[in-house]
């Protein structure tokens, strides 16, 4: 008995060892498998994030493929009406139009479509009718474009303090601020419209227009610097021959408090030179925009905090009277490109020293070719012009008919060569008659 208890214990010790062994073996194995399965979680975790990438690489492919051109019957008979064009490069059918949505009655024609924005969300497109008020229409138009290449009309708005639709920036919780030129009557002073998500009207900014000449045409914002300006063009109802005199030119662009939608000063250039457009210079720590005199050749840098404008670039020194117009800008704040009207030419600039502009490119459209809208797309590599800016036939004093013609022009750092491929005139494209294309926008 003494004799079996060493030989119980070695047992009792032997056993305890390989229970031991076995609990080590058994974690190991679960440690393993562990390692293993997080290994395999995150392999799927890479594949989920490759998966994803690959679809955000088809959807940018699919982006821009579609381009939308706002445009009026010639006659002002047929209705307005969005023409949907085929703007994949990798298409035979690259340029030609794939359908055309029509403003629907009443109040479908003579609406003079002029300016267009897309939502942030790229599903709504609204359009402006720069005369509607004339004939007593509703004149701001919003499309779905949720379906790039089949959109529907939505619904029609007409702000009541306001008039002359012209510039849209898209919000970023949805929705619209949209120029208008004009009071209610046409003339001054005009106002900032907001549209939410749901297109409804929230307000006509601000409450208290100043009454010195606010005509807001252009609209430029940074949100992150609570920075906006608009430009002020001209007194609307001055381009009528029921008012006598020649046209009422405004040379002036307002700073707001874009959070509060007040305006905090206005900058007034020289003389009332027609400053249609305003754009503040991206990633520009000094909030500084660039404006330019229509009639007097000048392309101004605004300094927005000391409310200041110096001339920057003389435009007569490419084509005096030439009527610079419409401009854009890429995102680093490096390029500049503004159309000029009664020129036919679009300049593009180096801006990386915004005091000294320099021309990289004139690209020369031809003698009567009216260039005035352009758009440049999301990986700007394409600037597309519209070769129409206003006439307003019989009514009014404006006659700047253009050509009709949509170019695409390819962009590169220091070069601007139209497309060959694009060839889309408006005089030919429909079988309604010629049509006058004006804003440009892209899905």
């Amino acid at each position: 008995m003494i004799q079996e208890i060493p030989s119980r214990s070695y047992l009792l010790k032997s056993a305890s060892l390989l229970f031991v062994a076995s609990i080590a073996a058994l974690l190991c194995l679960s440690v393993t498998t562990l390692r293993k399965g997080t290994r395999g979680a995150t392999q799927g975790t890479d594949r989920t994030e490759n998966e994803e990438s690959e679809k955000e690489r088809e959807r940018e492919g699919e982006r821009q493929k579609t381009l939308y051109v706002w445009a009026g019957d010639q006659a002002r008979i047929n209705p307005d009406f969005l023409a949907v064009v085929n703007f994949d490069e990798s298409s035979s059918n690259y340029g030609n139009v794939i359908t055309t949505v029509p403003l629907p009655s009443p109040g479908g024609a003579g609406n003079e479509p002029h300016h267009v924005g897309l939502s942030r969300d790229g599903r709504v497109l609204a359009c402006g009718g720069l005369l509607s008020v004339l004939r007593a229409q509703k004149e701001i138009f919003f499309f779905d474009v949720s379906n790039p290449r089949a959109p529907r009309f939505i619904s029609a708005a007409d702000p009541p303090q306001s008039a002359i639709t012209d510039e849209f920036y898209p919000l970023e919780n949805g929705g619209f601020l949209v120029t208008m030129m004009g009071g209610a009557g046409g003339a001054h002073p005009g106002r900032v419209a907001e549209f939410n998500k749901d297109l409804q009207l929230v307000s006509e900014h601000p409450q208290v227009p100043p009454m010195d000449g606010f005509n807001p045409h252009g609209i430029s914002v940074r949100p992150e610097l609570n920075l906006m300006v608009t430009s002020d063009f001209i007194c609307p109802s001055t381009t009528l021959h029921v008012m006598p005199g020649g046209l009422d030119l405004r040379g002036s662009v307002r700073v707001w408090n874009f959070r509060e939608r007040k305006i905090l000063r206005a900058v007034t250039m020289p003389n009332p030179s027609g400053t249609i457009d305003v754009k503040l210079i991206p990633e520009d720590e000094k909030g500084r925009a660039y404006t330019a005199g229509m009639t007097d050749d000048q392309l101004y840098l605004i300094d927005t905090r000391r409310g200041t404008a110096t001339p920057v670039f003389d435009f007569s020194t490419i084509a005096k009277g030439g009527w610079p117009q419409l401009m854009r800008m890429t995102n680093d704040g490096k390029r500049l490109f503004i159309s000029m009207n009664t020129a036919g030419k679009i300049v593009m600039f180096d801006t990386s020293n915004p005091r000294r502009p320099k021309v990289l490119k004139v690209l020369d459209l031809g003698g009567n070719s009216g260039p005035h809208y352009i758009a440049l797309t999301e990986d700007e590599k394409r600037l597309v012009i519209s070769d129409y800016f206003l006439n307003e036939d019989e009514a009014g004093k404006v006659h700047a008919e253009g050509d009709h013609i949509v170019h695409v022009a390819k962009v590169s750092n220091k070069d601007l060569v139209l497309d060959p491929r694009f060839q889309l005139n408006f005089n030919t494209a429909f079988g309604t008659g010629p049509a006058r294309p004006h804003g440009l926008a892209f899905k």
